[in-house]
């Protein structure tokens, strides 16, 4: 195993190049899927969709260097309304269609040589200028929004995790939703997609005494995602199956033959980055044999949460760089503000001064 400190990081020209290439592909993978949602879709295509052209997109980048990894880092998920997220359904189990009015957040990562990008953003479907978004359903929205917008002013050198943790909170409050308890922004380096370093929202006490506080350093990357709901912000696993899964560092013995071709096809396939069953060539095979190593831990489940029926939860997550002049976030499309009216604000003082300050990198320095 080399050292953490030997990994690389966006210190390197090369590697902040990399990252900005992974970003431009789920930015641009991101918009035409955004742009796909649309009443009576599938979302099971859409999911389709979106891992087919993650993986064309990847396809073209370094294409001389046979060596160099690259494809999804994390699959497509477009998880609707008061499912939280991770929702990506199996060709095998029910499909979700989408209805005008839809809270639909589309989840989604890419990576070059490791370097992960990752991005999560929310439309509601059918929403206009003329139609604009109201009621819980837009302060779940505007809600996500500021309070992501808020997060990506804090992630800096010196801060702590946890004032993005209240902040996030507070902005919650501000338009009477709750961030979902206890979801993790992870630190990103190469190849790892959970990295050491997390900042919490919404913990619960048993979170609170237990999650670490962290400090942001210079040259970090961060996805930090921020997932609002107007119902009590709490997940909980209902009767949709996990399709999304991860290979962990631990080791065992499987038993079973289909179990250890299954995890030998994974490690070949995906390393250590998150994929989708449906990804394997055979779907069936692969929910057998994902059993037994998730039993053992050498495979690790991405759970389908759900708030209670009725809620709407909003997703905005970003990739951030801490670079030298400032934080540069790479991913994410721009908000609309003209399609959600709500009638709530933020008032806390603080908070309101720090989302008028701007959020762009310094320019460097012309040197004379």
């Amino acid at each position: 195993m080399v050292e953490s400190d030997e990994l690389p990081t966006i210190a390197d020209d090369l590697v902040v190049t990399k990252y900005k290439m992974s970003a431009e592909i789920v930015n641009k993978v991101l918009k035409e899927l955004v742009d796909a949602c649309k009443a009576t879709g599938s979302v099971r295509e859409l999911c389709i969709l979106g891992d087919k052209r993650l993986t064309e997109e990847t396809g073209k980048a370094f294409k001389k260097d046979k060596k160099l990894t690259k494809g999804i880092a994390f699959p497509t998920c477009v998880s609707v309304n008061n499912c939280i997220c991770h929702f990506s359904p199996l060709t095998t189990e029910p499909d979700v269609i989408m209805a005008d009015g839809d809270m639909v957040k589309i989840d989604m990562g890419a990576h070059i040589d490791g370097f992960i990008a990752v991005v999560a953003h929310t439309v509601v479907v059918g929403a206009t200028v003329e139609n604009p978004v109201t009621g819980g359903k837009a302060d779940a929205l505007m809600a996500a929004h500021l309070a992501s917008e808020a997060a990506l002013r804090l992630v800096k050198p010196g801060n702590e995790t946890y004032e993005i943790t209240e902040t996030v909170s507070k902005v919650g409050e501000a338009f009477g939703c709750k961030p979902v308890e206890g979801m993790l922004s992870h630190q990103l380096e190469q190849n790892k997609i959970d990295g050491e370093k997390t900042i919490i929202q919404n913990p619960s006490e048993a979170q609170r005494k237990e999650h670490d506080k962290f400090e942001f350093a210079l040259h970090e990357v961060y996805a930090v995602d921020v997932l609002i709901s107007s119902g009590d912000g709490q997940g909980r696993e209902k009767d949709a199956k996990i399709t999304v899964y991860k290979k962990t560092e631990d080791t065992y013995m499987l038993k079973m033959k289909t179990s250890r071709e299954f995890y030998s096809k994974v490690s070949k396939q995906f390393g250590t980055m998150p994929f989708n069953l449906r990804s394997m060539e055979e779907e069936k095979k692969a929910r057998m044999g994902v059993v037994e190593c998730v039993t053992h831990k050498l495979i690790e489940p991405f759970q389908v949460l759900f708030d209670k029926e009725g809620a709407y939860v909003a997703q905005y997550k970003f990739t951030v760089l801490l670079m030298p002049n400032g934080p540069h976030k790479i991913t994410g499309l721009p908000f609309d503000e003209a399609t959600c009216k709500t009638e709530k604000s933020i008032e806390d003082a603080e908070i309101q001064k720090l989302l008028k300050t701007s959020a762009n990198p310094k320019a460097a320095k012309k040197k004379k």
